[in-house]
Formats: C-alpha cells, structure tokens, sequence
C-alpha cells in the first residue's frame, strides 16, 4: 500500500494516510461542497448559495422594486468581494438567468439594458453597461429576513453574515425551477404555475394525506414561459410527479393561414433561428420539397412570428408538421429530476407530495419564529410601557434622583423595582415625552400591544389558526402575483419522420447477400442474375418496394434492423456489410430482407417450434443494436420470416428435419410486437438443444394453393383435399411424410 505524507503546512506534518483513505475523504469532501454549496437548491427559498448571496447583496444595497437602477457590476462586485469569492463571469451570468422572463417563469430581477433575447439568451451585454434592481416577487422572499425567521452564518472571510435561506412565502422551488450539475447527481426541476402550485399548497395544508393524484387536480402539470403546448399524456405526468424523475415533451404551436403555416410559439429554451436553420438544411437536401420558403417576421408585438410557405395549398400541412417535430426541435424533451436540498440538509429526488410537505414545514417554523420574534418584541415593549407609567405616576421623584444623584441609575432601579432596560429606556427620554399627552399615548400603545400578544398566543397554540393564517397569507400573495398559465397540456399523436417527405417515391429492389452485403436496385422485376458478388458470395435474400419504406434486416439471433431504402447503396457495385450501418451480436447472421406496407403482417418462427404474427411496423426500429423481436429458446435458431397473404383461410405449413409436417391456421396463432410466441408445433426440447430434431422450414399459404414437398429431385404435391392429415390445432407433434420424402429439401406452395 503507498503512504503519503501531508503537506507541510498542514497539521500533523508527522501522520500518514494511505492513498486511497486520502482520495476518498478529500473526493467526498469536494463533491459534499458542489452539493450542497453550489449546485443544488434548498427546498425553503428554490435558491442555489450564489442566486442567493446575489438578492441578498441586491437588498443589502436598497435596490429594492421601488428604487433606482444600479450598475450590475456594482452588485456583482459586492457579491464577489463579500459573499462569493468565485469567478465574475460565472456569477454575473447566473445573475442574468434570474432576470430573463424568458427563462425564469417568475424573475427575481428587474434588468435595464440588454439582458438577453429568447432566440439568443447568451447575447446579453457586459455588466458595465446593464443595470439591475430586484422585482417586486423577490420580496417574497426577504420580507422576513429581519424577523428572526432564520439562521445567519460567517461569510467566506468570518467579517460579515448571511443568511443561510431566505424564508420564502411561496415554494419559488417549483414556480422558477432550478438546473444544476453536482457530482454524482443533478437537478431539473422545470416551473410551474403560482396560482395551481398555491392551490395544490392549501390543499394540502388542509389535508396532509393527500396523494399525488389529489394534488394533480390543481398542478396540471410544468408551465414554461413560452406558450408551446404540453404533450405528455396525464398519466405519465402524475407518474412523474410520483417517482420525482422522468421526461416530458413540449411542441411548438402552429396555424395554417392560406398557404402558410405560422409558428407562433416555441419550446422553452429553443431558438427561432436554430428552427429557421435545422428546416432550411432539410430544404436544401430536397427532404421537404412541399416548401418553398422560409420567413422569420418576429418583432416586439409578435416575439415568435415563423412563416413556412406551402407549394401549393393542397399540401397536407398537419402531416408536414408531424415530420418537423419529428425531425427539428419544434418538438423537444425535458429531463425532470425533483433532487433538492431537503429541510434536513441532505440531497434527495422526492415526490411532489414529499416536496410541497417539506416547504409546508419550512413555512410553518419561519411563521412561528416570525410570531414568536414580534411577540418577544410586543413583551419587552410591554416591560417597558410599565416602567414608563410608573415614572410618569411619580414624575417629580424620577427627575430629583436624575439630576442630584450620581448613581441615579442604581438608584431608579432600587427606588421602584426596575430592571435594567426600564430604566434604560426611562433615561433616553426626550423632554417633550413628558408632556400629559405622552403619557395618554402610552397607555393606548399599551392596550394594542395586549391584543395583538393575546393573538399571537391564540396562533402559536392553536394549530387550526396557524393553518388559517398561512393559508390567508398565501391567497394575498396569489392575487398579486399570480397569471394565467402559458404552457397548455394537449393531447397530441407521437410525431414520426414520414418518409414520403424524404424522397419522391419509386420502385427499388433490395438485395441481401449470404456474407450480409446490402445494395438497392431501381425497378421491379429485374434479372438479378448479371449481379456481381465477392469471392464466396452470392444471393440471400430479395424484396421489392418503394424507395420511401423502411427496409428491414433480421438476423439468425432474432433481431429486425432498419433503414430506408433510398439510403442503401447502388447495385452497381457489390453494396456495403450491413455491419457498418448496424451493431448485431458477434455471433449473428444476416437472414433476410423485407420491404413492404406498414399494414403487412409477418409470420415468425423459431426452429424450436414457437412462432407468433409480427405487422411490419412494429418491426421498424431506429436503433443500430436493432430491436429483439423473436425471443429464441435454448438452441434454437430463428427462421426466414414468411408473409401472411390476404386470405382469411391462410395456413402455416412446418416440416422438419425427420419429415414430419404439420399444418395450423394462421388465426391460431398471437399477434405480439416481440416476444417467444405460442407453441406451434411440438418438438422436445432437449432435442432442440443437442440438435436433433428441429422444424428446417415452414410456409404460409392460402387454401387456394397447392403444397409442394422437394426430396431431392422428387416432389410431393399436397393439394387442399389432401392436407387434412396434416391439419390441426397448434402445438401438435406433426403426422411423417410417405417414405422417400421424410428427408426434405425445401417446402413452398404454388
């Protein structure tokens, strides 16, 4: 094990650590720091140390809603030389996040000059230029900074303090959100709205079991600060809320308009030019020829203002939106991860429940200390007002002890039984307060102070009446702050690249060779035979379609790949491995080809004699690992897939290697998107396993056909009137072939 010593500078110089006892404390000690000093917010006021240090300078100097604009840099430099010795680029951008409306649902700071734009949030001016001064939300959370409400700490250099929250009058953690990196975890935390956030608040301060399905009746769900729409189904929100992680999608908001389709509302975060741009490469490359021009007419009136202009106004403009959200960020995802600092001081992901408790909590004991800080205040005032009238009873004594005695104080304070303070206060009397009126003033301060003490102490020992005013305190804040929500929730079909908008359609066959090499041919019905192959190589597999559609590879592990055809190589050469484009198992083999309709349908089948109906859709995967389709018993081998024709007495014929055949109807068998299947013939395990008894082949016919049998160069023909004895429900051993065709070569119909 190395040792190393610690530095000289250091205490202990003599102790010795072993390097990984080293690494460890001083990795933990850092990741601690980014944690809980840097990067996540605290459940009370939603704020990370730096957003806070930031309002706090901000009021320290007075620029509160109502006064002046001062120079950001002034703040900054508070900031900086007080509270925040870090880096001023980092500190005055996390400033300016906190003043861009389009970023934060509610600022916190109320920015003159150029802060930022929507379409280019990086593209604000140095904080020489800018100006700055807080907005009346963030007096919510300093109101009762002075009020006793919370804990202070020792600046950076112990000369100052500051305090370690705010005692926030709304749970700014959810309404602004917060995004941060730490070390081994993260926060994404999107914004909601104030009046559904308080209401769900109320609700659950009224009713503390409450699940999360309850408090989904007020919070619909995120509300950016733009106003795309919400497509995440409610089910999957309320999930999310439950978990405390998750996604959601947020798309743009569009109307046709005579040929035109006009964007008028983006994602949060999304950049019109970024759109502008991402459309414009798709014009460029003929994916989206239905367009013939792009205009941005976004002004001060219309901040997201984006003309798409239609060829011609038979376009089926819905379908062309459905590809751009598909395909550009006019549709995006947003990671949601609850991970906040909790009234304990440790990070965890909570729930929404778990989270608007927790700041019910926080707000209950900043309102009780706030309470109990104005009622200590009421109790001293009322101490003195009775040491007061005590003087004002024997005025002429209190003034002779004052002006002939020494130890006037000492003697005040034997002479009538004062403490201290009274005669503090009694002493720092102005002559003008011992006029008759003072004393009348007094005794009215007197009885208010008694009835507000006396309602403070019904609030402090009454549960009900401290519920009563949070609540109150909250509806206040909710009718002077709260709006109307932006993002709406929409139910909307998933948006998918339609390949018809990425190239005009025309027939094409594609060629797959036994070493799994790919090409594509233009036309049908074209001789295949002049094909050029590699050395050992020749035809595997061949499927005709039309450029536009998906075509799909499997391999003998099970798996479906896809690719459009129009992105195959020519077949003028010999193509390209399939092993560029995709990433299969070591051990797999390329097996076949299929091109065709969405609404085809697929038999597929394991040599162990499980299979199950596939439609070609579900076999179209984006994935380069490919999609596992066919899950394969202990040493089977999947087979070459068969079409189900459009016949509703179609039937699958399956042989094997010792000649047995047996027959079942299509309509017995599932239809799965993956999986093993149902047992369609009955073949032993353990023979599977050691290979000795496996279906070879199977074919899907109709009635109409005729079976065909090859042994050799000997055929057996199998015509519906004699297929009865091959006939039966699925999962049957199969009936033997007459001799001489029990070693069989190929099955097919005809």
């Amino acid at each position: 094990m190395t040792d190393i010593s610690l530095p000289d500078n250091q205490l202990h110089t003599t102790d010795q650590l072993a390097l990984s006892e080293y690494a460890e404390k001083s990795y933990l000690n850092y990741s601690m720091y980014v944690i809980l000093d840097r990067a996540l917010p605290h459940i009370g006021d939603g704020l990370k140390p730096v957003q806070r240090r930031i309002i706090y300078a901000m009021s320290e100097l007075g620029l509160k809603h109502t006064a002046k604009y001062k120079k950001s840099a002034r703040t900054i430099g508070d900031v900086l030389g007080k509270y925040h010795p870090h880096g001023e680029s980092a500190c005055y951008e996390a400033m300016v996040l906190m003043a861009q409306s389009f970023y934060y649902r509610y600022p916190l700071i109320d920015g003159q000059g150029n802060w930022g734009a929507a379409d280019d949030p990086k593209s604000f001016a140095a904080m020489r230029y800018t100006e700055a001064r807080l907005t009346p939300y963030a007096e919510l959370l300093l109101n009762e900074l002075e009020q006793g409400t919370v804990n202070w700490d020792s600046n950076f250099d112990g000369t100052m303090e500051e305090p370690h929250y705010f005692p926030a009058q709304l749970p700014t953690i959810l309404l602004n959100g917060a995004s941060g990196i730490a070390v081994g975890m993260s926060t994404d935390i999107p914004p909601h709205n104030l009046r559904e956030v308080a209401a769900a608040v109320i609700h659950l301060i009224d009713n503390p079991k409450a699940t999360v399905e309850d408090l989904c009746q007020y919070i619909q769900g995120p509300d950016y600060c733009t106003a795309a729409e919400i497509i995440t189904p409610r089910r999957d929100l309320i999930e999310l809320y439950r978990q405390g992680k998750g996604s959601l999608k947020a798309r743009a908001v569009y109307e046709y308009d005579d040929g035109e389709i006009v964007i008028h509302a983006l994602p949060h975060q999304v950049s019109s030019t970024k759109i502008l741009s991402q459309i414009a490469d798709q014009m460029q490359k003929k994916k989206i020829p239905m367009l013939s021009d792009l205009r941005d007419e976004s002004d001060h009136e219309n901040p997201i203002r984006l003309i798409l202009v239609l060829r011609s106004k038979r376009v089926d403009y819905e379908q062309l939106m459905q590809h751009l959200f598909a395909s550009t960020d006019l549709e995006r995802s947003y990671r949601v991860n609850l991970n906040v600092i909790g009234i304990n001081g440790k990070p965890e992901v909570k729930s929404l429940t778990t989270l608007l408790s927790e700041w019910i909590l926080f707000r209950k004991e900043t309102v009780l200390k706030r309470i109990q800080y104005r009622l200590n205040k009421i109790i001293t005032r009322l101490h003195i007002l009775d040491g007061l009238l005590i003087a004002f009873l024997n005025l002429n004594v209190v003034i002779q002890i004052i002006r002939d005695e020494e130890e006037s104080k000492v003697i005040l304070m034997t002479r009538f039984q004062w403490t201290e303070t009274q005669v503090n206060a009694i002493l720092e009397l102005k002559l003008r307060q011992l006029a008759k009126l003072e004393e009348i003033k007094i005794r009215n301060e007197q009885i208010a102070l008694c009835k507000e003490k006396e309602a403070l102490d019904k609030i402090i020992n009454s549960e009900s009446k401290l519920k009563t005013l949070m609540k109150k305190e909250i509806l206040g804040f909710v009718n002077q702050f709260g709006d109307m929500r932006r993002s709406k929730l929409m139910v909307r079909k998933e948006a998918q690249i339609l390949p018809e908008m990425s190239v005009n359609e025309e027939p094409v066959t594609v060629i797959l060779s036994q070493k799994g090499w790919v090409r594509m041919s233009k036309g049908h019905e074209q001789d295949l035979s002049k094909l050029n192959y590699k050395a050992n190589d020749c035809q595997l597999s061949v499927a005709e379609g039309k450029s536009n559609q998906w075509a799909v590879f499997l391999d003998s592990t099970g798996r479906a790949y896809s690719v459009y055809a129009h992105h195959l190589p020519s077949a003028r050469g010999y193509g390209e491995p399939l092993t560029g484009r995709f990433n299969p198992p070591v051990e797999a083999k390329f097996i076949a080809v299929l091109l065709n309709l969405e609404a085809a349908q697929y038999v597929f089948m394991s040599d162990s004699g499980y299979g199950f109906i596939v439609s070609y859709k579900a076999l179209c995967s984006k994935n380069k690992a490919g999609k596992l389709v066919l899950t394969l018993p202990k040493g089977a081998h999947a087979l070459t897939p068969r079409m189900i024709p459009d016949s509703q007495t179609a039937a699958v014929g399956m042989v094997t290697n010792e000649g047995r055949l047996w027959i079942i109807s299509v309509n017995d068998m599932p239809v799965l998107s993956k999986g093993k299947g149902n047992k369609l013939m009955q073949i032993p395990p353990n023979r599977v396993v050691k290979r000795l008894e496996y279906i070879i082949d199977f074919v899907v016919f109709s009635e109409k056909n005729i079976l065909i049998i090859q042994s050799g160069k000997r055929k057996l023909k199998l015509p519906a009137a004699e297929r009865a004895h091959y006939l039966g429900p699925r999962g049957r051993r199969g009936n033997k072939l007459p001799r001489g065709f029990q070693k069989v070569d190929a099955i097919y119909c005809e």
